[in-house]
């Protein structure tokens, strides 16, 4: 890494974009952090997000480093790009992901091209990825790169990476990429960072620590229908609207399990009448599982994979990769076959496609 880079890091108050910052700093780089200022629902105010004591920590960490630290304010992007797209998705039925899109449009999109505008040449975040060089610079191309699981496994983030491409990645840094947790958290304590012992952040990525439903109430009008036990067409209930449930949800559906202690789990959301359907929880639950899915909106970090191909999936961000087929189809989308019948694929989430630890791209359920 160039000691002459201008390098924009991503602050987000937390122990891991501090670090990340320390690291580039101690490589001699030039370094400057900025805040993200997302989201603020100043009108209906939902649970709890920390955004001003983000700011607060972060600006502390920044002085500890004597780095210059701005706030950059991308609310309106932010809305335009993220929240609407949640909220567009969930009314019609989808289970979008936010962090994942904000990773491309957000912090590699409109704060990439804040850096860019402001003559950075690069953005670091705290990410738990590795970005490793594919193929050097040539005089008439430039170099490209390709993007590794993080070295520790039980903290890797390349997941929520998977929509990005190489552009992206050619401007992206993720200095802490090769630390595993426990060695990132010594190294903060030893050099005094404001936010050492500070706890990882468990929240949505614009929303912070709220619950979706509490979020989704707010935003989208109830529309209640029947809740409908698939295997025989009983009506168990009602509902408040299908955008407060997801496929394979188990809890909070509103009906009780039945004599036998057999729970209902949501296998699958019929629009014509806004039913919800459920089943008893198992391996035998219509519509639960899956062996086959359809993924649109692909993208890919390097060259797409444009001819059949064994490959594995992420199909969640803490679920293991799986091994599936992949078979590209003419309408630029694709057909994925698993190895292993996959849990609850709710349409509207992100597949990541790997091959080993390298992270290949990703699309989107059908």
């Amino acid at each position: 890494m160039s000691a002459r880079e201008k390098i924009l890091v991503a602050m987000s108050g937390g122990v891991d974009s501090s670090v990340a910052a320390l690291l580039l700093q101690r490589q001699g780089c030039d370094v400057v952090g900025a805040y993200m200022k997302n989201w603020i629902n100043e009108e209906n105010v939902i649970g709890h997000c920390p955004w001003e004591q983000d700011i607060v920590d972060a600006r502390a960490v920044a002085d500890q480093l004597g780095i210059e630290f701005h706030v950059v304010n991308l609310m309106r992007d932010y809305r335009a790009r993220i929240v609407d797209y949640l909220l567009d998705g969930y009314a019609r039925g989808l289970t979008p992901n936010p962090d994942v899109m904000c990773n491309r449009e957000i912090k590699f999109g409109v704060f990439r091209q804040w850096g860019r505008d402001h003559g950075f040449t690069a953005i670091a975040t705290g990410h738990y990825a590795r970005r490793v060089l594919a193929k050097p610079a040539l005089t008439d191309a430039p170099a490209t790169y390709s993007l590794l699981e993080g070295a520790d496994k039980n903290k890797d983030q390349s997941y929520f990476l998977a929509l990005l491409n190489q552009e992206q990645l050619r401007d992206a840094r993720f200095p802490i990429g090769d630390l595993p947790k426990p060695e990132l958290r010594r190294l903060a304590h030893e050099a005094g960072l404001a936010t050492a012992a500070k706890k990882d952040s468990q929240g949505i990525c614009f929303i912070g620590e709220v619950k979706m439903q509490d979020f989704l109430r707010t935003f989208v009008p109830d529309q209640p229908g029947p809740i409908v036990r698939a295997t025989d067409g009983a009506v168990l209930g009602t509902h408040r609207g299908l955008h407060l449930y997801t496929l394979g949800q188990r809890r909070g559906i509103g009906i009780p399990s039945n004599t036998d202690f057999q729970n209902y789990v949501v296998v699958g959301k019929r629009a014509a009448d806004r039913a919800l359907l459920v089943a008893f929880d198992g391996p035998d639950a219509p519509g639960l599982f899956c062996r086959e899915i359809r993924v649109h909106h692909l993208s890919w970090i390097g060259a797409p994979v444009s001819t059949p191909a064994a490959l594995e999936g992420r199909v969640r961000y803490r679920d293991p990769r799986v091994p599936l087929e992949y078979l590209p189809a003419a309408d630029g989308g694709a057909l994925v076959r698993f190895a292993t019948p996959q849990r609850a694929l709710a349409a509207g989430q992100v597949l990541a496609l790997y091959r080993g630890e390298q992270l290949l791209g990703g699309g989107v359920y059908l």
